[in-house]
């Protein structure tokens, strides 16, 4: 037998069982094994997985306030983004990322609020209209904020905060036991432009709120929140809690 046929038959014998074993039943291919989750780095499965059960399929609002709003960008840095990302907001907000219990690497969240900021943000939007800033530095007046709200608000929440024709309470004690007072004031200032409530600007027709209104009315709000959430309990209940 031929040395040099005899080579090139093993050859071609050993690269068909090659072949027969990669493509072989059963066999993952290269673009169907999953990456470390820590990997991903793709802002549309990273928001999807991470954000869309409250803001929204893509970011447009559900139980919380949407994301793809440019006020809200516009008033919230990347600071801020990645600051409340990473360690929640106090309240019904979680913390995401790692070094807080969450699953999110530090990476992963800036993707994230990078990705927000690429799609979302229209940095052009108030050239000339200048939002109140996400925070004060200075204590708003809660009896100012009565009046305040009386003007900008009550038309929707009712005078005492406790609903109207057109919005529900937003004096609730248990509404206000789940939102921190940063919460009210960027309400206050963002609107909930998905629910049909305006921004500062458009409260009042032709009269914006201003920076000392937005923190008055927040501080009035805030002094609402109940110190005990849901006390007194209902006369149904005894003292030991057990339905009468």
């Amino acid at each position: 037998m031929n040395p040099r046929l005899s080579t090139s038959r093993v050859l071609i014998l050993a690269t068909a069982c090659l072949w027969g074993c990669s493509s072989a039943p059963g066999r993952p291919k290269s673009d169907s094994i999953h990456l470390d989750p820590d990997q991903n780095l793709n802002f549309g499965s990273l928001f999807s997985q991470n954000c869309a059960g409250c803001h929204g399929p893509d970011g447009k609002g559900g139980p919380a306030m949407a994301l793809d709003d440019p006020v809200y960008l516009a008033i919230a840095n990347d600071s801020v983004l990645r600051g409340v990302t990473t360690d929640g907001d106090g309240t019904a907000m979680p913390a995401f990322a790692k070094s807080a219990g969450g699953m999110l690497t530090d990476q992963q969240i800036d993707v994230i609020v990078r990705g927000m900021r690429e799609r979302w943000s229209k940095p052009d939007l108030f050239s000339e209209t200048i939002p109140p800033p996400y925070a004060s530095s200075t204590p708003g007046d809660p009896s100012r904020g009565a009046q305040v709200f009386g003007t900008y608000c009550s038309s929707c929440h009712g005078s005492d905060g406790t609903g109207g024709r057109h919005a529900g309470a937003i004096s609730n004690g248990s509404y206000l036991a789940l939102v921190s007072d940063q919460d009210l004031r960027t309400i206050v200032i963002v609107g909930r432009p998905e629910l049909g409530a305006p921004d500062w600007r458009a409260d009042v027709a032709g009269n914006p709120m201003s920076p000392q209104d937005v923190s008055d009315v927040t501080a009035w709000l805030a002094s609402l929140r109940p110190k005990l959430p849901g006390q007194p309990y209902s006369t149904a209940f005894n003292s030991k809690g057990e339905i009468q």
